[in-house]
């Protein structure tokens, strides 16, 4: 069976939200109750007047742009530090028996239950929420660089050596490069972490902010404002999470594609190929997408 194409691909998933979209719309306006209660629930016509209402007004880009800046002011330092330390603690065993047991101690800990510390120790609510969106992507990050770099096969290292390379080239040549894939794995959750706690930061104690305006609609029991908040947080999400696997594919070129293509059979050595029409080739277009988040 021959795969699809890019624009069939991109019709099936946006028909798929679209059946979604009918579907809300069809159980809020008919107020099914059956165990769930869809007529407590604005409908589709609802929250999208609420939507054009707020992309009128100041506030709602007030809000994006402090949670856009809260986000990636912790997620980039999280990002710094989590590479830092976990090549640290992968490459050195002074460095892992310092801050191992520490780090181990302090990773089961949810980032938002930090806010009390976060509250006590900063001087403003803003640097409290940037440590707790940076708390809850750096352990991410780090396990995933710590686990990458022990991977590496030795092999590359004694390579660089042996050409007379130091630790600095063999950091810069072997280490970081080898490391990428599982670092930008650790990079996509972590942005997807760092939605939830800034968010979550900002419903406690944040001043401005989605997860702010969010919980003030709900507080006053408007609904469709409550959901405008909730698809705004998800576009958001989504948007950043992209950039970050784009930015991975980018800085990884090097590695192989493979394209997954249904009812195909790996080929056993020593064995004849496959008698029949041959497999129609995969457009690189289309290898990148079956990648797509």
């Amino acid at each position: 069976m021959r795969g699809r194409t890019g624009a069939a691909r991109y019709a099936l998933r946006a028909a798929s939200l679209a059946t979604a979209l009918v579907a809300w719309q069809l159980l809020t306006s008919l107020d099914v109750d059956l165990w769930l209660r869809f007529s407590q629930f604005p409908t589709v016509a609802d929250v999208a007047r609420a939507f054009g209402e707020r992309l009128g007004g100041d506030d709602y880009w007030t809000d994006l742009t402090d949670s856009l800046t809260r986000i990636l002011t912790g997620f980039l330092l999280a990002a710094v530090l989590g590479i830092a330390t976990g090549v640290a603690v992968a490459r050195s065993r002074l460095a892992e028996d310092l801050l191992g047991p520490l780090l181990e101690v302090l990773r089961p800990i949810p980032a938002i239950a930090l806010v009390p510390v976060a509250i006590l120790l900063f001087p403003s609510n803003e640097q409290g929420i940037v440590f707790i969106t940076c708390a809850a992507a750096f352990f991410p990050v780090l396990v995933s660089t710590r686990h990458a770099v022990r991977a590496l096969t030795p092999v590359w290292e004694e390579a660089v050596r042996t050409m007379g390379g130091g630790r600095g080239r063999i950091l810069a040549t072997v280490v970081l490069p080898g490391a990428l894939p599982g670092i930008f794995g650790g990079l996509s959750v972590g942005i997807g972490v760092s939605w939830i706690c800034v968010i979550s930061a900002e419903m406690i104690s944040g001043q401005y902010g989605v997860g702010y305006r969010t919980w003030q609609d709900y507080t006053v029991v408007d609904y469709p404002g409550v959901f405008v908040g909730m698809v705004t947080i998800g576009v958001l999400g989504w948007l950043t999470s992209t950039a970050v696997e784009l930015l991975g594919r980018r800085l990884t070129r090097w590695l192989p594609r493979t394209s997954y293509v249904p009812g195909a059979r790996a080929r056993t050595p020593g064995r004849p190929a496959p008698t029949g029409p041959a497999p129609t080739a995969v457009r690189p277009e289309e290898a990148r997408d079956e990648h797509l988040v």
